[in-house]
């Protein structure tokens, strides 16, 4: 995938850092806007896993820090739960306006929350997927219970979560307190999609019902067996990103932009490129990418023509290989080329 990193203000004028993640191919269908966790970033290798998973299917995604975290500027002790969405909602015109409009918003944890609630402010938002999201937004006070009532009593108070240390206000509790999705979710006009794992401690399974209760239909539910509340291990958030694709293909009618494309041949192979060296390749019912490594110039979405061509012939040596010996009925159970 190609990566440009991108920096947008949002509507106080704080720049904000962002990251849009490029599928590898020549044309991309659809964009996706990513909201992470609370005290989290854009960085976090879950959120690449799942852009890495959409970027096979053609969709490009774009994940930011919000402001006062990671490389965003801003004071995070100013923010809260409005702030974040009206950050998310301010992403959304960026990429409006810069690239196309989001067609799927994506929220993992309390970002999932936030992007419930943003979705009726982004016209263009065909799906909303959530991953371990809270059912309340207040549940983000179970991070920092010990601290509440000194937030209380002195405005203001350094909080340890995660490791790390963060300064909360008594705006930010004043803020959740009174802050519920369950309107947003019965008025959302958007088909949803519900991530929970039955083993996250941080935020329980019972949040994944609430939310799938109180939203109507096209709804649906994906159980993520074994994962931690993080997705930290690969295995997980590149599950949880090949299911989000799928799904997403029926709302966001990624098959229709598909068949309308433009490039067709009557032939057994045409490729084509445009300024770069990023190169479409149809060959029957398959498309493929061609490009050069970056060091010449490319954007490294696919093999070479030189590597094609000695996968053309590693290929065809193992099935020539493969038909002989089952011609002779040979017990050979498998074959490996290795070329340079």
């Amino acid at each position: 995938m190609k990566i440009n990193k991108i920096t947008f203000k949002n509507r106080d004028g704080v720049e904000l850092s962002g990251r849009l993640e490029l599928p590898a191919a020549a044309t991309t269908q659809a964009y996706a806007l990513f909201a992470h966790c609370f005290t989290c970033t854009k960085n976090l290798k879950s959120v690449h896993d799942i852009s890495a998973a959409l970027g096979q299917n053609g969709i490009a995604v774009f994940a930011f820090d919000f402001t006062g975290l990671g490389e965003s500027e801003g004071d995070f002790a100013d923010t809260n739960f409005s702030s974040s969405v009206n950050d998310l909602i301010d992403a959304a015109k960026f990429l409006q306006s810069e690239y196309q409009a989001p067609a799927i918003l994506i929220g993992h944890s309390l970002g999932g929350t936030a992007a419930i609630r943003a979705a009726l402010e982004i016209p263009s938002v065909l799906a909303v997927a959530t991953i371990g999201a809270p059912f309340c937004p207040a549940h983000v006070k179970n991070l920092f219970a010990d601290d509440i009532d000194s937030i209380r009593a002195d405005g203001e108070t350094q909080v340890h979560i995660g490791g790390r240390s963060f300064r909360i206000r008594r705006q930010f509790l004043d803020d959740i307190n009174g802050q519920s999705v369950e309107s947003a979710l019965r008025n959302l006009k958007r088909a949803l999609l519900v991530f929970h794992s039955p083993l996250d401690n941080v935020v329980g399974i019972e949040n994944a019902t609430d939310i799938f209760q109180a939203a109507k239909h096209p709804r649906s539910f994906i159980s993520l067996d074994h994962a931690d509340h993080m997705l930290s291990r690969t295995e997980d958030s590149t599950f949880a990103g090949q299911l989000l694709a799928a799904w997403a293909r029926r709302y966001i009618r990624l098959d229709e932009l598909q068949q309308h494309n433009d490039f067709k041949t009557e032939h057994q192979v045409a490729v084509r490129t445009g300024e770069s060296y990023t190169t479409d390749v149809l060959s029957g019912n398959h498309r493929l990418v061609a490009d050069e490594p970056a060091s010449v110039g490319g954007n490294d979405f696919g093999p070479s023509p030189y590597g094609y061509l000695q996968a053309a012939l590693g290929s065809c040596t193992a099935i020539t290989i493969r038909m002989y010996a089952n011609r002779k009925e040979w017990p050979l159970k498998e074959v490996r080329v290795h070329l340079n």
